[in-house]
């Protein structure tokens, strides 16, 4: 593996409770990266400090104005160095195989620019160390990709701290994250490479995914389509996009459509969600579609928000 070495891109802001924890994970790993690319994005608590302290001569500091996740992420991969850069939140955690097993998924899918492994969901717990879980590495199945949006609708499968990509990939994209999105920023990213790359999944949950207490309580409602399901919807309409991923992008931008009208309706908006339902009336012939029209007209916004609780609660339960 003398040929692949990682970058990792760490954005920071306000994670003083999360970014020691989360960088002893790093350093854990058994396959060691090249660099840890932490990216100050204007903290106003002690987080950069402690990253300091640390005193490891692999991390390199940048410090930005607040500008947002995407902008930190896009500064990460301008000063990273090394062939490949993977991406950590400032609260997740990587189990100690994690690299070895993304170095090992380039080297049998060495033709590819994207690889990546599954998660796992972690209620946070103050003061709590987390260690690692059992995986069968060695037994896991590698997953190749070759429809991204397809895969998204049967389930998530890979999420920001569990993917790495290519750096020269990257840096041709620059900027790669939309600068001032906060919401679908990284699945734009990933949909992008996806139209022109394969994508090596290995089915191991190596890296955990945080939960921040009350972050499944709080309901968004989005009072307009997310930029980047516009821009997915926008490509798929261009000729130079093959028909079967056509097919599949419009499916997965209606398939969020209809997931945005439930969201809409939990927080008694029916005319956004009716908006909502009408702009993805391609999929009038789906169940789908049907059953949130059937929300849209009969059920109360707040049996809908109960349901949509529960289903986020089991989701999480089942990791």
């Amino acid at each position: 593996m003398l040929n692949i070495h990682f970058s990792v891109v760490v954005p920071l802001y306000n994670k003083a409770e999360h970014i020691v924890r989360t960088l002893a994970s790093l350093q854990a790993q058994s396959f060691q990266p090249l660099e840890i690319v932490v990216v100050n994005d204007g903290s106003t608590d002690q987080g950069a400090d402690l990253v300091a302290a640390l005193g490891d001569p692999r991390i390199k500091m940048v410090h930005q104005p607040n500008g947002g996740v995407a902008r930190a992420r896009n500064t990460g991969i301008e000063r990273a160095q090394g062939n490949w850069i993977a991406f950590l939140d400032a609260d997740d955690w990587l189990h100690p195989d994690y690299l070895q097993t993304l170095a090992q998924l380039i080297l049998k899918h060495p033709q590819l620019d994207m690889v990546a492994t599954q998660y796992k969901s972690i209620p946070y717990e103050a003061g709590v160390t987390l260690q690692p879980w059992f995986v069968d590495v060695d037994s896991a199945a590698v997953e190749v990709i070759q429809d991204l949006p397809q895969r998204w609708m049967r389930g998530t499968s890979f999420f920001t701290s569990s993917v790495a990509v290519r750096a020269s990939r990257l840096q041709a994209l620059q900027p790669c994250f939309p600068p001032g999105e906060s919401f679908g920023e990284d699945l734009d990213l990933w949909f992008r490479l996806a139209e022109t790359s394969v994508i090596a999944l290995s089915t191991a949950p190596l890296v955990g995914r945080v939960l921040v207490p009350g972050s499944l309580s709080v309901v968004h409602v989005a009072r307009t389509e997310p930029p980047f399901l516009l821009r997915m919807a926008e490509r798929a309409r261009s000729p130079r996009m093959a028909p079967a991923l056509r097919r599949s992008s419009l499916q997965l931008v209606n398939y969020h459509r209809l997931t945005l009208a439930r969201v809409a309706i939990s927080a008694g908006d029916r005319l956004l969600a009716r908006q909502l339902l009408w702009r993805a009336k391609q999929s009038l012939f789906s169940q789908r579609w049907w059953f949130t029209a059937v929300m849209v007209t009969l059920l109360p916004g707040p049996l809908v928000y109960r349901w949509q609780h529960w289903r986020k609660l089991r989701k999480v339960a089942l990791g």
